[in-house]
């Protein structure tokens, strides 16, 4: 495997582990693309305004200066520790297959060979989740969508993303992932909460039922929670611990929660960060002294040429738009990955 590297870094780890141990290191992340459209007008999806004669003036030129931004991005996440990055990568706002398949086709990223894992969602502006992933390391075995079912006051449906879970091994170390993109807060963090409430019950139904088969499974709750780490769909609901050392089997622990303590965030919205991208671990991989892989750390993607340097966004995430005005960034989310290591045989 390339993945096998002799970390330089054993000093700075969370455990002990012998200084003369060679480790693999593998790379699992999650990035909101900030609404990656293509430019033309799909029948029943609300996307008229992500094409050359609408609101965005969203044409060639800028659907490929779009798709040079993030591949940019993707390129660079985790070779640090590893020359082939990121091994598995979910993602949100994308409208469809098609864009992803032009983005894997990417210069920067082709030789990496990133094969897909879609389905349509049911959000009416077409937005879904999808999951991409390097053959080498990963090999799927099967996926589904969980349907989050939610209705307004009059009893009618609202549809939002399906969370996407999709069940492989890494390595050779059978592992489940599932994919959120979550209800937003569109009128108000309280108003809105039951919704992200539901899709974080989809997920601890769908963990609890893997782990009631395996109680030391490995399953990453990763995403776009629209939620914080101390949110009550991810504490409470889900029940994410703060404190690796005090998770159990059949939990989860949050290891986001000391990012946002100190706070390290993915999106600002006026003026203040929240840290919504989120990689939820359960106990197979919270567990130090877990076989296969394991937690090692986890990283906001931050550099400084991600950060927007003028106007009224300074110092936000560099984006694509706000509101209407074309910016010509990158997303209006910062990435995160959860680096994984075990023994090398």
């Amino acid at each position: 495997m390339k993945l096998t590297v002799r970390l330089l870094f054993i000093l700075s780890l969370p455990f002990a582990l012998s200084a003369q141990q060679n480790y693999k290191v593998g790379a699992i992340g999650f990035y909101n693309f900030e609404n990656l459209f293509d430019t033309l007008d799909t029948e029943n999806v609300r996307d008229t305004e992500f094409t050359p004669s609408g609101e965005r003036v969203w044409n060639t030129e800028r659907y490929t200066q779009k798709l040079d931004r993030l591949a940019k991005v993707v390129a660079e996440l985790a070779t640090e520790v590893t020359p082939d990055g990121v091994a598995v990568l979910g993602v949100s706002e994308i409208e469809n297959r098609s864009v992803l398949e032009d983005f894997v086709a990417h210069p920067l990223i082709k030789d990496r060979g990133y094969q897909i894992v879609h389905e349509d969602s049911p959000d009416l502006r077409g937005i879904d989740v999808a999951l991409i992933y390097n053959p080498r390391y990963f090999t799927v075995l099967g996926h589904k969508m969980l349907e989050v079912e939610l209705f307004r006051e009059d009893g009618s449906r609202r549809y939002t993303r399906d969370v996407m879970l999709v069940s492989g091994t890494f390595d050779g170390d059978p592992i489940h992932i599932m994919v959120n993109h979550w209800p937003s807060r569109s009128g108000g963090e309280a108003a809105s909460q039951p919704g992200r409430n539901k899709a974080a019950m989809v997920c601890k139904m769908a963990a609890d039922s893997i782990m009631a088969q395996d109680p030391e499974a490995k399953i990453i709750i990763m995403g776009d929670l629209n939620d914080d780490p101390v949110s009550p769909s991810v504490k409470e609901v889900i029940g994410a611990k703060f404190k690796r050392k005090k998770v159990g089997k059949g939990e989860f622990y949050n290891p986001m929660y000391d990012l946002y303590r100190k706070g390290i965030g993915t999106l600002a919205y006026r003026d203040t960060w929240s840290l919504f991208d989120q990689l939820l671990l359960s106990y197979g991989l919270a567990n130090p002294r877990a076989e296969g892989y394991r937690m090692y750390q986890v990283k906001v993607h931050n550099p400084n040429y991600l950060f927007q340097k003028h106007g009224r966004f300074k110092g936000y995430p560099f984006r694509t738009f706000g509101g209407s005005e074309y910016l010509g960034g990158y997303s209006d989310h910062f990435p995160v990955y959860l680096l994984m290591i075990k023994p090398a045989a």
